[in-house]
């Protein structure tokens, strides 16, 4: 039986399955950032490396911080901080936050109903700064624990994150869903993990979704609404 959610946060409840390449990608081409799209996936490429490895983001940034220096980064790889495309950031900035807004205030009904029936425990890939996050857009009360990959030690998608997040839940980790956007780092790690899977399969990152097939994970859904009815469908078999 169904007792307990493990939730990834970022493409998952902040976008509704799309990777945040394809939707920073659209936020460049909003304001005619003179790039090609392979120019901007070496950019954002680097730019999530830089992030995770230099402690450039502070634990007291919120989610606008964090696009303000993803895109610091990538207009830095790209050769463009500090030119007229840089002016630009704050209206790429701000395409995101409308989409973040917008799509969390559609997911908040769905999270309301989560809570009231299972213990969730939120498991990301973040940088340290993800209760900062989590306060900013008013979900964090949703959570009944955190784990957080720059806090743990741990990176999706090591399969260990997940065994961290089972241990926060207090359960066994058949007792246990996992809920994600990515293939490789949520549900192939998930299962791994000895979890249940449930799969947001919208707008993945090519790379990611390789090998990816519908019949790995328990059941797939196309939006975030859908899960309460995936949820009672997981319990019911």
């Amino acid at each position: 039986m169904l007792k307990g959610v493990l939730i990834d946060y970022g493409g998952t409840i902040d976008t509704n399955g799309r990777h945040w390449a394809n939707v920073i990608w659209e936020a460049y081409m909003s304001v005619n950032v003179n790039v090609t799209k392979e120019q901007f996936m070496n950019a954002y490429a680097f730019g999530e490396r830089a992030l995770a490895i230099n402690p450039i983001i502070k634990p007291y940034h919120t989610f606008k911080d964090v696009l303000c220096l993803k895109l610091e980064q990538q207009l830095e790889f790209l050769s463009l901080k500090g030119s007229t495309e840089s002016d630009k950031i704050d209206k790429m900035v701000g395409y995101c936050m409308e989409i973040v807004r917008g799509t969390i205030k559609k997911a908040k009904p769905t999270l309301d109903i989560i809570h009231a029936q299972y213990p969730m425990v939120l498991v990301s890939n973040f940088y340290g700064n993800i209760q900062a996050v989590l306060r900013d857009l008013h979900i964090d009360h949703y959570f009944n624990g955190v784990v957080e990959s720059a806090i743990v030690g741990v990176r999706k998608p090591n399969p260990e994150i997940y065994s961290l997040g089972v241990a926060e839940i207090g359960l066994l980790p058949q007792e246990c869903v996992v809920i994600g956007d990515s293939f490789k780092k949520d549900i192939l790690s998930g299962k791994e993990a000895g979890c249940k899977t449930l799969w947001l399969n919208v707008d993945g990152f090519i790379e990611d979704l390789e090998g990816a097939g519908a019949e790995i994970a328990d059941i797939q859904i196309t939006d975030f609404s859908q899960i309460p009815a995936a949820l009672e469908k997981l319990n019911a078999n």
